[in-house]
């Protein structure tokens, strides 16, 4: 098989395979196209959010399989979309805090959809009580782990300060920053130490090294895991098998991967402190 051609922005140590091999090459095989024709990022991502909106309503109908193998294309379909608005974004110079935002509100737009359509059709209390809370574990979820990517991928170019959002007066992007940047007190010990290292770099390739295991730890609460496990609880003829997933293994993963992540920077930081003080 050829590799796909290598996408700078991230780290392929700590991808989910599939974007690596399908996801990613598929939304760079249609990027040309969009680009020729002058469709914008904003575009792509509203673009995502209906075809995510069909893979809801493939799967009102999990009882039969056809249905099913339907939405679960349809998901994977979203997930391309999902890749390409910020391809487009980039390649256009066309990156803005709007659509930041709604890339964001898009992502979580389709899987709301689909956890309503599922929900409405088993139509218990208890089915509804078991949507909320899985729902709310994704929130937090996505928002937590995201945050450790963009911190991952920060730190091993030796940057030790976040590049902050350009200031929005749109309420919405402000509500939409500060929640994304949650983790960044628990995490500043690492970035004041990186941030006053003479040679970062050595530092930096360190905490590259280190911490790939936490973040392929993490990689499991993207959003290709969830599309996946939605099409085999589905395909097992009981989506609550998904919000259990969703409740269960992936907060412990979060958990997990979170603690592992502070404690290789706390070890790391002392070290680098000690290096540092002996040789002054």
């Amino acid at each position: 098989m050829t590799a796909p051609t290598p996408d700078r922005s991230r780290d392929r140590r700590i991808e989910d395979p599939t974007n690596l091999w399908i996801i990613h090459p598929a939304a760079r095989l249609l990027l040309p196209w969009f680009i020729a024709r002058g469709i914008s990022a904003n575009v792509v991502s509203l673009g995502g959010l209906a075809v995510g909106g069909l893979a809801a309503l493939a799967y009102a109908h999990w009882q039969s399989w056809m249905f099913v193998m339907l939405g679960l294309l349809l998901s994977i379909a979203w997930l391309v979309a999902d890749g390409l608005d910020g391809m487009v974004a980039r390649a256009t110079g066309t990156s803005s805090p709007l659509g930041r935002v709604l890339d964001g509100l898009c992502d979580h737009g389709v899987f709301t959809l689909i956890y309503v359509v599922l929900a409405c059709s088993i139509g218990t209390a208890a089915v509804w009580a078991l949507t909320l809370a899985a729902g709310a574990a994704h929130a937090v979820q996505s928002n937590l782990y995201e945050s450790e990517r963009a911190r991952f991928h920060r730190r091993r170019m030796g940057v030790a300060v976040a590049i902050r959002p350009t200031p929005s007066r749109n309420p919405l992007v402000r509500l939409y920053d500060y929640v994304a940047g949650t983790l960044e007190r628990s995490a500043a010990r690492f970035d004041a130490v990186l941030g006053v290292q003479s040679a970062p770099a050595k530092l930096a390739t360190t905490y590259g090294t280190a911490a790939v295991g936490p973040m392929r730890l993490m990689s499991l609460l993207s959003a290709n895991v969830r599309v996946y496990a939605i099409g085999l609880a589905c395909l097992a003829h009981d989506p609550r098998w998904f919000w259990w997933f969703e409740l269960g293994p992936l907060s412990a993963v979060l958990l997990v991967g979170i603690v592992w992540h502070r404690r290789l920077e706390a070890r790391l930081a002392g070290a680098a402190v000690i290096v540092t003080l002996s040789s002054t």
